[in-house]
């Protein structure tokens, strides 16, 4: 017989009453401060910073992080990746998708309570709101109100602010994919490209929609991460939890009063933890795919716990079985495998970026001819070397060979690459056929780095003496 899934059911209140899955439905958040807050306020400042001001970073004379897809060149401090080094790409997807899968097993979903780009957009746009046009009872008045001067200059500031955040927001990105300089430059001046120009009011417009307009709905409706997060979690799990043991019964009483005198729990119905929840969910219902874990209704309550001087952490980052008296173990198998994948994982990205190539050489054969006499009586073969500079710097290398005694290179045996580029040389080896009894030779051809900063290269390539 299958095991049936508990159901916990859930009577009505005041806040079910009100359909949270509607998406035409106008949430205003109430501003609260705590610890959790001003984590997250910080993480938040500091995510943005970094995104907006990364680009802005010069490494050697050059922009330290650019992915220019025009010359198909990825540049990353001292480093230039190629298309043929994307594969790093898979590997920072399998690390991202296993750190997710570490920390939702660990944390919970606190990826999108205090990282996540839509959580903390809309945190900075609901700052902006908070400013111009007031608390969130503020807000909620001025909308209810007639047309007025008051209304049309505060709604006229804020679409400002958040157009004009919208729009940096859209340039910051554009500036990861075209150098940073000639960006601000040629868009400010009208000369930007079609493209650039699309792009950034493309991403621009989505960023005012989603943290303007949309905000909780892309969290609620949108978000593939709330609907499968469940398969990640286990009693274990540190969740935002309400103890409904010392809660319930709720009800609203007098600072004086004694709760158990009332019959009461330490909930005083407030509905506080409510109001400051951002996806406006009640957590005193249980645990609800909705929530972020962005703790915004721990630190309402622990406030509401110190005026009433009762204990703190009433609802509070906990697991169910905290919650139902028993010890969070958090060292279980779930977690020890998905933090040994993650270390193996990083450490196989780590292996990669430490040796990928900083030079790259491919020889190619001259198919028409397999040797020739040249005008010394000497047997040649020629090659084309295409040699690909993947540093931020002009190098030079020196061209040898081994293998084939008493030959010589016809052709420059320096030659300097700038960065990025493809250089094609061609060269020739001579040997003096006297005395050499093979058809087929394998020689080694070296191209080393003169600095000695970059490690010499070795490509095994056939000679052609005779049929």
């Amino acid at each position: 017989m299958v095991d049936r899934i508990k159901i916990k059911e859930i009577g009505s209140s005041k806040t079910n009453a009100v359909d949270r899955y509607n998406p035409t439905r106008r949430l205003y958040v109430r501003a609260v401060y705590g610890v959790y807050q001003k984590i997250r306020r910080y993480i938040g400042w500091g995510l943005i910073l970094i995104f907006l001001l990364l680009p802005l970073l010069q490494w050697n004379g050059n922009q330290a992080i650019l992915f220019d897809i025009n010359k198909q060149q990825y540049h990353i401090f001292n480093m230039i990746l190629f298309p043929q080094d994307l594969t790093l790409l898979a590997w920072v997807f399998i690390i991202a998708a296993f750190a997710l899968f570490f920390f939702t097993t660990y944390l919970g979903r606190v990826w999108c309570g205090y990282a996540c780009p839509q959580t903390v957009w809309t945190f900075i746009f609901i700052w902006f709101e908070e400013r111009i046009e007031g608390t969130a009872n503020k807000r909620k008045r001025l909308d209810q109100l007639p047309w007025n001067f008051n209304k049309i200059w505060r709604k006229t500031l804020k679409h400002v602010t958040w157009i004009l955040f919208s729009l940096f927001t859209g340039i910051a990105f554009a500036s990861y994919f075209v150098p940073v300089i000639i960006l601000y430059r040629d868009f400010f001046t009208l000369n930007s490209s079609f493209a650039t120009t699309a792009s950034i009011l493309f991403f621009a417009s989505i960023t005012y929609i989603n943290a303007g307009f949309m905000r909780s709905i892309v969290c609620t409706h949108m978000c593939p991460y709330s609907r499968f997060q469940s398969a990640m979690f286990d009693k274990n799990t540190y969740i935002v939890g309400y103890d409904a043991n010392r809660g319930e019964k709720r009800g609203a009483r007098r600072r004086k009063d004694e709760p158990k005198a009332l019959g009461l729990g330490d909930c005083i119905d407030c509905d506080l933890c409510v109001q400051v929840c951002p996806v406006a969910i009640d957590i005193r219902d249980g645990l609800q795919y909705e929530c972020i874990n962005c703790g915004a209704c721990v630190d309402a309550c622990n406030e509401t716990m110190d005026r009433m001087k009762y204990t703190r952490d009433l609802i509070s980052y906990t697991s169910e079985h905290k919650l139902e008296g028993n010890k969070t173990k958090v060292l279980r198998p779930k977690i020890i495998g998905y933090g040994l994948v993650l270390l193996l994982m990083c450490g196989v990205f780590l292996f990669n970026i430490l040796n990928v190539s900083r030079t790259d050489m491919d020889v190619l054969r001259d198919r028409m001819v397999l040797y020739r006499f040249n005008s010394q009586g000497l047997i040649e073969n020629t090659y084309t070397l295409k040699i690909l500079n993947k540093t931020v710097s002009t190098q030079t290398y020196k061209i040898s060979f081994l293998g084939l005694d008493h030959a010589k290179l016809i052709g420059p045996d320096k030659i300097t690459i700038q960065s990025g580029e493809i250089f094609t040389q061609p060269i020739a080896i001579a040997v003096d056929p006297y005395g050499i009894k093979k058809s087929k030779v394998m020689i080694t051809l070296k191209l080393i780095n003169t600095k000695g900063n970059i490690k010499e290269i070795e490509e095994q390539i056939p000679f052609f003496l005779g049929s």
